[in-house]
């Protein structure tokens, strides 16, 4: 038994408010437990200016995500009960193209409108509220054609398989949701193995790291690990930004560990080395695996619900349009499932923050260095105006990571950890 239009709005509405707020209510306790005293954890790295400075930057980019997510929802609303979708499908009905191509222009003018609505507030983060904290490199130009590349490359990505999924549902019968499962992990798989020799590169410039303490001490402890590094690269992330990182991407003959060149600037070698130990950590407990298993295995379960929803007029009517087609069901229970995406994403959030803590244990058991890593974190936070008393509302629904100090306390109780 399929649930009804007026089912289908009510629970779309109901989450998508209960969403909305419990995003405010967790900013506002976020803010309201800013504290002007310093943690003396931190005395070492931060001063009071910059504390107070961490404390401006959360205000300013709360209070532009909070506008950001008002905007987004009224305007989805409005659009949603004056009848924009069904006007928008019958304009593509209306120019006599394949279902293919009315499905690609369908989902275009959405993607090109969010485009739209997003871009002022993207402009005001980068050149305003990163500007003024001193975090911006990111010039005029760069930001436009960083823009461009991003849309020539989802056009790239995103026309193909779309049209693969359209295609597949409308001949496939029972099978289409296993095929289109099937295809689209396949696409996602092979777009992972080509980022970080295809597709990173158009935005950044990767530069094998430099022979050197540095380098000869990650090797040395990826050899003592029985981790299979054959490649470093130094990232330019201070063309676009001051913000410092490190992160592992790819797979296979593919993989790589990437330095920002910011990172490497402010960080010792040993420092470095935790960092990189930590990251390799999350390889070696099956993070990365386990993350994309699970991913893959979800995937699926969308790809049948779907297939259970796409069809019924229920849920078309819903959204005041009258026909229904294998596009516009795509984008409707998409936003059906959010309810189900939102539970989802708390779920991963959590198991995401014990990775952490895990990795971090790896890393420290591993090199013995737990002061330096330490004092990495507690440099990178510095360095990023993280928000050093974040309210466990505000970790429970956002954070991936668990709180710096948090981490720092559990690293301190490790045994053998010197």
């Amino acid at each position: 038994m399929f649930l009804s239009d007026q089912t289908i709005t009510n629970i779309i509405l109901v989450t998508l408010i209960v969403d909305f707020t419990m995003n405010f209510v967790a900013d506002r306790l976020n803010i309201g437990r800013l504290t002007t005293h310093l943690p003396e954890k931190f005395s070492d790295v931060y001063d009071p200016k910059r504390y107070e400075r961490s404390q401006h930057y959360l205000r300013a980019t709360t209070r532009l995500g909070t506008i950001t997510s008002t905007v987004d929802l009224g305007i989805l609303l409005a659009f949603w009960f004056i009848g924009g979708f069904g006007v928008l499908d019958n304009f593509v009905r209306e120019t006599g193209w394949s279902s293919i191509g009315c499905g690609l222009l369908f989902i275009g003018v959405l993607a090109g409108c969010k485009f739209i609505i997003s871009l002022p507030f993207s402009i005001y983060s980068t050149f305003v509220i990163e500007e003024n904290f001193g975090f911006n490199k990111t010039t005029p130009k760069l930001f436009v054609l960083d823009l461009i590349k991003s849309m020539i490359l989802s056009m790239a990505l995103g026309i193909p398989l779309l049209s693969a999924i359209f295609w597949f549902f409308e001949s496939s019968g029972p099978w289409a949701w296993i095929i289109c499962w099937g295809v689209t992990t396949t696409f996602i798989l092979a777009v992972q193995y080509i980022v970080p020799t295809w597709i990173m590169p158009l935005f950044n410039k990767f530069t094998p790291l430099e022979d050197g303490e540095l380098k000869n001490k990650l090797f040395a402890y990826a050899k003592s690990i029985d981790f299979p590094l054959t490649q470093i690269f130094v990232m330019d992330g201070s063309k676009r930004s001051t913000k410092s990182n490190a992160f592992f991407t790819g797979f296979g003959k593919n993989k790589r560990i990437v330095l920002f060149d910011t990172l490497i600037n402010v960080h010792t070698p040993d420092e470095l080395l935790t960092v990189l130990a930590h990251e390799m950590g999350h390889f070696k407990k099956k993070h990365i695996q386990r993350r994309l298993i699970f991913g893959i295995l979800q995937m699926g379960v969308i790809f049948y619900l779907l297939s259970l929803f796409i069809t019924q007029q229920s849920l078309f009517t819903a959204f005041y349009v009258d026909t229904p087609s294998i596009y516009a069901g795509l984008v409707f229970f998409s936003i059906l499932f959010s309810p189900v995406d939102l539970v989802i994403s708390i779920i991963m959030q959590f198991f995401s923050r014990k990775d952490e803590y895990a990795a971090d244990r790896f890393a420290v058991l591993t090199t013995k260095k737990a002061g330096d890593l330490i004092t990495a974190l507690k440099k990178l936070s510095a360095d990023n105006l993280a928000n050093l008393t974040p309210h466990p509302f505000y970790v429970f629904l956002n954070y991936s990571h668990p709180p710096l100090a948090q981490r720092i306390a559990a690293m301190e109780k490790i045994e053998g950890a010197a």
